[in-house]
């Protein structure tokens, strides 16, 4: 072994240079071997997490990032997107992920999924991943609990509740009517985009008397470059689209915040919109109600309201345009409609509309087929025990909609647009088996507003018009749904019936 001292004339020893390079090599090795067996550790912890019981079958993924990648991967078919449907293969109906960091069980079993909404406030409560919080606002009505929560949700039911939604039917049906007649005379219209621009215009109206020709800022470009970088991987770096993304909610943000402030200074006489009547509340001696919250329920509401309903009506149309004979079917339905109506009454009365069985039972197999939400997440409040598994406190829970309505347990020929399927069913909301407007307390207050929308389009487009597509019509699902290339339709006018 090499000498680490030498000795001094004096006849003291010490440290050789060879020593010295000894030393720092061992206690270089000592800390090199620490870090190493720490990351190790760290990492078999992040692959193997701590629980009281036995987790649910699954992978964490990579460290930081766990199963991100994987999750937002484009897929091109109306089938369960292969994220879940592998793992599905895999692990059975409940699995565990890891997405932006955070661990997360997903579920598609029917009891399970019930289980959640039933017990929504209690054993679980709503939560979205902080890239979502970021998008939505940090004051969002989906990350508010209890009584905020409850509150919230009678503000909205004033504006989408039953009786309003009748006062309004003439309304939705006129800008329908017109937006039909204005697109007869184009060579082609992108469906997607048209029904976003005509839905987008009839609620920011409600909502906010928004007219775009008569404002300096087109509050409707902002929420496009909202939705594009919705959807994608949270990477917040100029140039990307989630950037962009939440450059167009600062940009809608700031447009909601002047209008309120200039509301202020000049209040109206009457309520007229939805903006008056959230002012009125912001403004009352001992109100819950915060100036966050109410422009973050605001930008909320402005979005839902549009994206996701011509989501829907494009995917409708698509649908009929695959299927002739459901086509038929529902244009008989609207013709006797109008031939029982006579000439006593030019426009939709609410009657007719709680009258259209078929129409109901296509926009049941549109939202199920077309699967617009891919996930709805809660968070447990504390440990869970199912069905032989544990789940943490504190872990993310994603319910799968698309698992449930694609399951050919409960659906025959599952991918097949069916309409019939529905016949004689009454849903009022959610089931275990159908969950396309949410479930438990937070199902969707907007549902009736959407069938709404859908159901007087459709009578509109079935009875005024004739179409055939034109190009486009493919589907991309990261997991959300597009149509990257649009939907080209071509319009002409029908004849009177």
């Amino acid at each position: 072994m090499p000498c680490l001292f030498k000795m001094t004339p004096d006849g003291t020893s010490q440290y050789s240079e060879f020593g010295h390079l000894y030393l720092i090599k061992m206690w270089a090795l000592f800390f090199g071997a620490l870090i190493i067996i720490s990351i190790a550790h760290w990492i078999y912890r992040w692959r193997n997490p701590i629980c009281n019981g036995t987790l649910p079958p699954g992978s964490m993924g990579l460290p930081f990032i766990g199963e991100t990648l994987q999750f937002f991967a484009p897929d091109t078919s109306c089938d369960i997107h292969p994220f879940v449907r592998d793992r599905m293969k895999r692990y059975g109906p409940i699995f565990r992920t890891n997405l932006v960091g955070r661990p997360v069980v997903v579920s598609t079993d029917p009891d399970l999924n019930y289980f959640i909404f039933q017990q929504e406030g209690k054993l679980f409560q709503s939560w979205y991943p902080d890239t979502f919080t970021e998008i939505f606002g940090r004051q969002n009505v989906g990350s508010l609990h209890g009584f905020m929560y409850k509150y919230l949700k009678n503000m909205v039911l004033n504006l989408f509740g039953p009786e309003s939604l009748k006062k309004m039917l003439p309304e939705v049906e006129q800008t329908a009517s017109k937006r039909l007649q204005l697109w007869s005379h184009h060579e082609s219209v992108e469906l997607k985009e048209a029904t976003a621009t005509m839905i987008f215009d009839l609620t920011a109206k409600k909502l906010i008397s928004y007219d775009q020709e008569n404002s300096s800022e087109n509050l409707r470009d902002n929420f496009v470059a909202f939705i594009q970088g919705l959807i994608s991987f949270p990477l917040d770096i100029p140039g990307t689209a989630y950037h962009e993304c939440l450059q167009g909610r600062k940009k809608a943000m700031r447009m909601l915040k002047n209008l309120l402030q200039e509301r202020r200074a000049n209040p109206r006489k009457h309520e007229s919109d939805f903006f008056d009547y959230m002012l009125e509340e912001l403004q009352k001696e001992k109100t819950i109600l915060t100036e966050e919250i109410a422009l973050d329920l605001m930008f909320v509401l402005l979005f839902a309201s549009f994206e996701t309903t011509s989501l829907a009506l494009t995917s409708a149309v698509k649908f009929l345009s695959d299927n002739p004979l459901v086509l038929n079917k529902l244009t008989e339905e609207h013709e006797i409609i109008l031939r029982n109506r006579g000439n006593a009454n030019p426009g939709l009365t609410w009657k007719e509309y709680k009258s259209m069985k078929f129409t109901f039972q296509v926009i049941n197999e549109t939202v199920r087929l077309a699967n617009i939400v891919p996930g709805i997440f809660r968070k447990t409040l504390r440990e869970i025990h199912f069905k032989g598994y544990t789940i943490p406190a504190g872990w993310a829970v994603m319910v799968c909609p698309p698992a449930v309505h694609l399951n050919p347990a409960k659906y025959d020929d599952p991918l097949a647009f069916n309409p019939w399927r529905w016949k004689g069913t009454e849903l009022n909301g959610a089931s275990k088996n159908f969950m396309a407007f949410g479930g438990g307390m937070r199902f969707c207050v907007g549902t009736e507003f959407t069938k709404v929308q859908m159901a007087v389009f459709l009578h509109c487009l079935v009875t005024k018009s004739r179409w055939k597509p034109i190009k486009g019509g493919n589907i991309v699902r990261t997991p959300g749904l597009q149509y990257p290339s649009g939907y080209h339709i071509q319009l002409t006018e029908r004849a009177n019936i």
